[in-house]
């Protein structure tokens, strides 16, 4: 029997449903979020209101949710969320709760946009060029290294909240002035990949692998896709991955440019296109659960068919207040 805690859940209605799903019952699923108008808590079997997680004692009152429900194991699906899973992980195994997240220092390099740059920089992963300083990125014009237009965006932002494309100086000095922390980003002119990855929490192993060609993006999410093999791209996810020193569930964004993949950006959490996976037979829930009971999974990169394609669509929920 497993019980599960999602945090933060807002409108990921599926992983809520997905986990209910795969438990049938052995154990029961409660999800939170600070708004009693986040859809998802209301799939689960238990909605619990909570306070922001920049609430003083945020920590401990999830602890104590932890403790008086009995959870097996406790994940978010926001990024800002991430960080205090992974500093305070021992706090929660304490508890009896095994937070479903990387260790710190991976979800930290994640969270950090320039940092996850030079990472890559470091592993001789191709990823676009990056800056922090407007003037380096001037000089580079200038060599004729770089040219516009590129990105802009927070270096520490997430679910693509104020990215940028930027088509000469004047708008660079316009949106890099918005907010401290601006990263340029060099703009990559190709097809956009998406791969959902699952290292096991146990073995350290990379073992699944569903990637996705993006056909159309919404809200910084995956709005279309379709279902794609490279084995290629599978052994460059699953080096990064387990050199990084990946646990759980891991969303990458990728590049192909004249034949090259890039990886751009790491979400060391559920993706928001994850129910593409899912309905292709690729079932995180089951691979997080068999863990949470000390069982490994059993490597299954790329078992999934291609050509299969996702198309979003709106739903509604009504609630009596």
């Amino acid at each position: 029997m497993a019980n599960i805690l999602i945090l933060s859940a807002g409108t990921r209605n599926k992983v809520v449903q997905y986990f209910r799903k795969e438990l049938a019952g052995r154990g029961k699923v409660y999800a939170t979020d600070c708004s009693s108008l986040a859809p998802a808590i209301y799939e689960a079997d238990e909605a619990i209101l909570v306070p922001r997680i920049t609430e003083p004692g945020y920590v401990e009152y999830i602890l104590e949710i932890c403790r008086k429900k009995r959870i097996t194991g406790v994940l978010s699906l926001i990024d800002p969320e991430l960080t205090l899973l992974a500093e305070h992980r021992e706090e929660f195994l304490a508890a009896g709760s095994t937070p479903v997240i990387s260790p710190a220092e991976a979800v930290a390099v994640c969270l950090d946009k320039y940092r996850m740059y030079e990472k890559l920089g470091e592993l001789g992963i191709p990823t676009g060029r990056c800056f922090m300083e407007k003037e380096a990125f001037r000089e580079a014009v200038r060599r004729g290294e770089m040219t516009y237009p590129v990105f802009v965006k927070p270096a520490k932002g997430s679910a693509s909240l104020g990215i940028s494309r930027v088509d000469g100086p004047g708008e660079l000095e316009f949106y890099c002035g918005r907010e401290p922390d601006m990263m340029i980003q060099e703009y990559m002119d190709g097809t956009e990949y998406g791969a959902d990855v699952y290292v096991d929490m146990i073995t350290g192993k990379t073992v699944s692998i569903f990637l996705k060609e993006k056909i159309r993006m919404r809200a910084g999410e995956t709005d279309k896709s379709v279902s794609v093999k490279d084995e290629r791209l599978f052994g460059l996810i699953r080096s990064f991955a387990e050199t990084m020193g990946f646990r759980g569930i891991i969303d990458i964004d990728i590049f192909r440019v004249d034949g090259e993949y890039y990886i751009s950006e790491v979400n060391p959490r559920f993706g928001g296109g994850y129910p593409h996976a899912w309905e292709c037979g690729v079932n995180m829930p089951a691979m997080i659960l068999r863990n949470l009971e000390g069982q490994p999974n059993e490597e299954a990169v790329g078992a999934y068919e291609e050509g299969i394609c996702m198309m979003k669509y709106n739903e509604i929920m009504t609630r009596k207040l």
